[in-house]
């Protein structure tokens, strides 16, 4: 047979597949399941965000989670705001994603997590100006109740993509790290200091401030987040900004401008054009916080966004041989079939992940010298973005079986 070149199927018996000891090319279709998806709230609990506060706790069981759960993804919400009641702009989510009812649940008590879908971070309230700072500077700092000891960060799963949400009626402005209870604020951009400018400056304050951000959480964490060039996370905002008159819920898409600063809806600041400008940049969407009666409609659209957004998985289970043989994992290919026309393509094996080529894949965790059926198929990137961008892939998984059947 190949050995790790093409598969030769050889009915001439000249000795490249033993006839009677191998088994014929066996073709396994690979199930194509989307990857996790980890979706983050960062919530402002300034005194102004009580109508907002409610509209989120009582929009998050029904129109968002309820929505992604029916989808089959495998989900998880991490919530990074104060836990008590919203009249005190704090919140508290109860079943089915959260763990106990809320019913009298007052200021200062320990959330009530729900593993493993939903989990609430409560170190303290968050602050009109300056929820990118605290949730950098908690990433790794206990919450207040120690249900997280490491940090928020340790609620992530690397393997999943991050979907944030972040909820604020106010603009940025804050550095971190900090020693006191509340980030200073921050007056020039620069690593670890973010502000949007004023109703002057913010047009070219505001991307700035969101590049300092992109590029300081992508530093805090590569592998959860991801890199400039292949970011792992999307920036969702319900922002002060006006409703987007063009669009049927109000909100504007990446390649859409940036709203101007006094632009905004009417209880909210400001339109918050740095966070924005993270949304801008990441693909993200941005949605009118002042539509607090509207919640409905704009969690069903983050949740279609999480769903459509989650990735198809680039790695494939070993599949399982005949009775009684063993797959060779020399011989094996991985054939793709698009979907919208064009002929299979065949990707080749390759050693490991550091011989990645285009049209290629490795097998990682199991060897000949160790037990190959344990292994897994992993796609190159090139050949997982072609899959990926791909609405319904075909891929199958072509093997022979080793001379002599098991060991």
């Amino acid at each position: 047979g190949g050995t790790g070149g093409g598969i030769v199927i050889d009915s001439g018996g000249d000795g490249a597949i033993p006839p009677d000891a191998a088994c014929d090319l066996q073709t396994y279709t690979a199930t194509i399941s989307k990857g996790p998806v980890d979706v983050i709230f960062v919530l402002d609990n300034s005194c102004s965000m009580n109508g907002e506060m409610a509209a989120i706790q009582s929009n998050i069981n029904l129109n968002f989670a309820q929505i992604i759960a029916s989808s089959g993804i495998d989900y998880r919400v991490i919530m990074i705001s104060e836990h008590g009641p919203t009249t005190d702009a704090s919140l508290c989510i109860g079943p089915p994603l959260g763990g106990k009812p809320c019913t009298g649940v007052v200021a200062n008590t320990a959330p009530s997590n729900n593993l493993p879908v939903f989990y609430h971070y409560d170190r303290d309230d968050i602050e009109s100006t300056d929820g990118w700072c605290k949730m950098l500077d908690w990433y790794k700092k206990p919450d207040r109740y120690n249900l997280a000891p490491g940090g928020w960060s340790e609620w992530l799963r690397k393997e999943a993509l991050k979907t944030f949400v972040m909820v604020t009626d106010d603009s940025m402005s804050c550095s971190w790290p900090y020693t006191g209870t509340y980030p200073p604020s921050c007056s020039t951009n620069g690593s670890k200091c973010y502000t949007d400018g004023s109703s002057t400056t913010y047009a070219t304050m505001a991307p700035q401030a969101a590049q300092f951000f992109d590029a300081d959480l992508l530093a805090l964490d590569p592998l959860q987040f991801g890199t400039a060039q292949k970011r792992n996370y999307i920036w969702h905002s319900l922002s002060g900004v006006i409703k987007n008159s063009a669009s049927a819920l109000g909100e504007y898409q990446p390649t859409d401008p940036l709203v101007a600063y006094t632009n905004k809806c009417p209880s909210a600041v400001d339109s918050g054009p740095a966070t924005q400008a993270l949304s801008m940049l990441t693909g993200g969407l941005r949605y009118p916080v002042c539509e607090g009666a509207g919640f409905d409609v704009v969690f069903k659209k983050i949740a279609e966004g999480v769903i459509q957004g989650a990735k198809i998985q680039c790695d494939f289970p070993m599949p399982e041989p005949p009775a009684g043989k063993e797959l060779d994992p020399k011989t094996i290919q991985i054939q793709y079939t698009p979907s919208v026309g064009g002929s299979k393509e065949i990707f080749e094996q390759v050693a490991d992940v550091t011989q990645c080529k285009p049209n290629a894949f490795y097998l990682e965790g199991g060897s000949d010298a160790g037990d190959a059926s344990m292994g897994k198929l992993v796609l190159c990137d090139q050949a997982c973005g072609k899959v990926q961008g791909d609405a319904s892939p075909k891929v199958e998984i072509l093997a022979l079986c080793k001379s002599g059947g098991p060991n």
